[in-house]
């Protein structure tokens, strides 16, 4: 899948048109997962790498579980999205609602309101960009899926690559997705570094 992957990526000029149901594919795609497990690749801007796990339960709740050695966690608990450095004793908070991984963990959102289909190369391919213009702060999400029958409403969340309001890009690849298997909901708990930090 990475070559796929990789050409939604590039975003090149539109040779193949959107069709005009492919955001309502997305939509039926989101709210049929409630769950789903997946592990990630991520890039930051500076080109460094890392692994790890994702968990997602909706409504609300993803965690990226980094590989070991990596001091940080990312945490949605439901009502807000936790960045925890534990090398530095340091946590970081934003409403679920103001995150760009909102459009993943809020099953009954009209993402038609935020979204749109951008034309592509490859018609087994969809991409969707995803930002609410009036708050360009919260930066914006574009979404990669692939036409796959097996998967949730036919598709297949195969990453994303985050824009922040600086401008500053983060893309995640995903492989061995498994969708709605029971996720508890202690995976969503986390220890507070500054506690630790406190401690010492």
């Amino acid at each position: 899948m990475n070559y796929r992957f990789l050409t939604a990526l590039a975003l090149t000029p539109a040779l193949i048109a959107a069709a005009p149901g492919d955001l309502g594919l997305v939509q039926t795609h989101l709210q049929a997962v409630q769950s789903m497990t997946a592990n990630f690749t991520q890039t930051d801007r500076t080109g460094k790498v890392l692994t790890g796990v994702l968990t997602l339960k909706k409504p609300g709740k993803i965690r990226f579980q980094y590989e070991k050695g990596v001091p940080i966690l990312i945490v949605g608990d439901g009502k807000a999205l936790w960045f925890l450095d534990y090398s530095v004793g340091q946590k970081q908070r934003w409403p679920i609602g103001n995150s760009p991984l909102g459009v993943l963990l809020n099953p009954t959102r009209d993402i038609s309101q935020i979204a749109r289909v951008i034309p592509g190369g490859d018609p087994r391919i969809i991409s969707v960009e995803a930002n609410d213009p009036k708050h360009p702060e919260y930066g914006r999400i574009t979404l990669i899926f692939a036409r796959t029958a097996s998967a949730p409403g036919g598709l297949m969340l195969q990453g994303w690559v985050a824009l922040d309001a600086q401008n500053n890009r983060t893309s995640i690849r995903l492989g061995n997705q498994r969708f709605n298997a029971p996720v508890s909901d202690s995976t969503f708990r986390f220890n507070d570094p500054q506690r630790k930090s406190a401690a010492r």
